[in-house]
């Protein structure tokens, strides 16, 4: 299959791995800030390629994973409502809130549906005009303009009934914040392709060159990594720190610009809270002044909220890269995806999942 099949080519895996062994003379420490780049990884062994000397880190590129407990709690609370239909994409019903999962609501007679697009969420608006849909916005640049033409439409059917509760946060500034933390190892980036398909990458060139650090846009498969991978041990190798697309079958340096501009009109970018790392300023998209009409979060009343207890868990940490999952004193004991501690043990992005399901248990 194109662009599948010459990706996962065994041959060129290996020939890639001879390459960075090749030129590594000094240990790297080089994260992925994707989810769906460090499931790439456990799952097709990759490390066992590469020389020891190259370290991978495990970045915060999961949504699921950093939607505060707080958020969850909102959702929880507005399916108690009777006269409202919780809508969202399934990876967010076991992630734990403060003290349940929207699982919990909906086993409790909480309306909570699975949906597969945000305009399905729409057609519920249209379908029950006697209820208040509420979808639950989740995710990355990748998937906030979908949700932002979900507004758009509600808009343009004038449906008074459909409300975002949006937590979107934005790669850029958690990479800078990354960088300006005074524990940080990390060294290069392997940058996420299917975000910057959406924004591009010139984003990332002046944080490069602020931080000194290499940056390699990368798809998210195995040839996709170790040709990015390759590219930064080049760059770090020669003391070099710049910004290289290994994805230029999807991305472009300005990105998508029908896109980006849905994104202005619907959105504006605002600090944002990441569960496990604090606030990130600018981190986040909020609904803009003209769509507050759809911002469930100004058009329903909350109860306060409290931060959730603390456990053994160690996601705030995993997600920083700070430690690995096999590190976490609950990992794989209490702590498995049928009964998750942490939300990196849930979502199919987060890192906790994908050591539960492809790391060899010693």
């Amino acid at each position: 299959m194109k662009y599948i099949d010459e990706y996962r080519d065994i041959e060129k895996v290996k020939k890639l791995a001879a390459q960075i062994r090749s030129e590594v003379s000094h240990p790297w420490n080089i994260m992925e800030i994707c989810g769906g780049q460090t499931h790439s990884i456990m799952k097709y062994n990759l490390q066992e390629f590469l020389p020891e000397a190259i370290h991978l880190i495990h970045g915060p590129g999961c949504p699921v994973c950093v939607t505060p407990a707080e958020k969850i709690d909102k959702a929880i609370e507005l399916a108690g409502k009777p006269d409202v239909i919780i809508a969202s994409f399934g990876d967010m019903l076991r992630v734990p809130g403060s003290g349940k999962d929207l699982l919990s609501a909906k086993a409790a007679g909480g309306d909570v549906r699975i949906v597969y697009s945000p305009l399905d969420a729409v057609h519920l608006a249209e379908d029950n005009p006697g209820k208040k849909i509420v979808f639950f916005a989740v995710g990355f640049e990748t998937t906030a303009p979908a949700n932002a033409l979900s507004v758009v439409e509600a808009k343009k059917h004038n449906l008074k009934n459909y409300f975002l509760l949006s937590s979107h946060v934005l790669v850029p500034p958690a990479i800078e914040a990354i960088l300006s933390s005074k524990e940080t190892r990390v060294q290069g980036f392997l940058a996420a392709g299917h975000v910057c398909t959406i924004m591009g990458y010139h984003e990332y060139i002046p944080i490069a060159e602020k931080y000194k650090t290499p940056i390699v846009v990368t798809g998210f498969e195995p040839v996709d990594i170790l040709q990015g991978l390759a590219s930064l041990v080049r760059q770090l190798e020669h003391g070099d720190s710049a910004v290289e697309n290994q994805y230029s079958r999807a991305v472009t340096r300005e990105g998508n610009h029908p896109a980006q501009k849905l994104l202005k009109e619907v959105f504006v970018v605002t600090d944002r809270e990441w569960r496990g790392i604090g606030t990130i300023p600018a981190s986040g998209l909020q609904l803009h002044p003209d769509y507050a009409s759809f911002d469930a979060e100004k058009n329903f009343s909350f109860s306060k909220h409290t931060a959730p207890g603390e456990n053994i868990c160690i996601a705030g940490q995993v997600l920083q890269g700070l430690k690995k999952p096999m590190l976490c004193p609950a990992f794989g004991k209490e702590c498995t995806p049928e009964r998750p501690l942490g939300a990196p043990m849930v979502s199919s992005e987060g890192a906790c999942s994908a050591y539960f399901r492809y790391h060899k248990m010693d």
